[in-house]
C-alpha cells in the first residue's frame, strides 16, 4: 500500500521533529504510512523555502490544494501555546483529514486511546488505560501511566512524567521535565514549568513552576 500524504502545518522545532519522526517509520494507527508532502506556514516570508528538504508550500489554508492529503498542526510554544487549537478550528477540517502521528519507537499500550490530530514522538510510554485527545503533542521520552486522561490541545515537553490518574485538561502545557503526582488535574490552558514537580492541583489558566510547583501568575499565550 502507498503511503498516505500528509501535509504539517508549521515550520518550526516541532514540525520538523514531526517530519523527521515520519521518515523514521511514523505511521497512523488508522491509515498506515504516511508521506510528507510538504510543510505550511501562515508567515509569507516562509513561502518557497525549504526546511530540512521539505517545501514551505503556503499558507495553512493551502490544505484545500490537497484534497488528498492528510493534516497535522504542529505549533504550540509556551509563548504562544493556544495556536493549534486557533489554526485547527479556523481550518474546519472534516475528521478524517486529521492525521494521527506515532513514532514506532514509541511504547504503547494497546489500550492507549490517541485522538485525532495527535503526535507521539520517539521513547514516549503508555502504560494502561490511557486516554488522549485530539491534537495533543507528546514531545519525546514523556511517560503516561496508568488512568491517565488527556484533554485536546494539551502539550507534553520532552520529558514529562505523569503519575496514574492525572487528568490534564484542554489546551495545558506542560513543559520539559515536569513530574506530577497521581490522581491530579492540570486545569485547562494551564502551563507548568520545566522541571517542576506538582504535588497539588494546578487551577486553569494559571502559570506554576518550582519544586514543589507553585502558582507564579496567570497564563498567557493559552487563547
Amino acid at each position: 500500500m502507498r503511503p498516505v500524504p500528509l501535509l504539517i502545518v508549521g515550520s518550526g522545532g516541532f514540525a520538523r521533529e514531526t517530519a523527521e519522526a515520519v521518515r523514521a517509520g511514523a505511521a497512523d494507527p488508522a491509515a498506515g504510512a504516511l508521506r510528507v508532502i510538504g510543510l505550511l506556514d501562515d508567515d509569507p516570508s516562509r513561502h518557497g523555502a525549504q526546511v530540512d528538504g521539505l517545501p514551505v508550500l503556503g499558507p495553512s489554508d493551502a490544505v484545500a490544494d490537497h484534497p488528498e492529503a492528510r493534516v497535522v498542526v504542529c505549533t504550540g510554544s509556551p509563548a504562544d501555546y493556544g495556536s493549534r487549537r486557533r489554526i485547527v478550528e479556523r481550518l474546519d477540517l472534516a475528521a478524517e483529514r486529521w492525521a494521527t502521528v506515532v513514532h514506532p519507537a514509541a511504547a504503547l499500550a494497546p489500550s492507549t486511546r490517541l485522538g485525532a490530530g495527535t503526535v507521539v514522538l520517539a521513547a514516549v510510554v503508555t502504560t494502561t488505560s490511557m486516554v488522549v485527545g485530539d491534537h495533543v503533542a507528546v514531545m519525546p521520552a514523556v511517560v503516561l501511566t496508568h488512568d491517565d486522561q488527556v484533554g485536546p490541545f494539551a502539550t507534553f515537553g520532552a520529558g514529562v512524567r505523569l503519575g496514574g490518574g492525572v487528568t490534564v485538561e484542554s489546551g495545558a502545557y506542560l513543559g520539559a521535565g515536569a513530574v506530577v503526582r497521581e490522581r491530579l488535574t492540570i486545569g485547562a490552558g494551564a502551563l507548568v514549568g520545566m522541571g517542576s514537580v506538582v504535588i497539588r492541583d494546578v487551577p486553569p489558566g494559571e502559570v506554576w513552576a518550582g519544586v514543589p510547583a507553585r502558582r507564579l501568575r496567570e497564563a498567557a499565550g493559552r487563547t
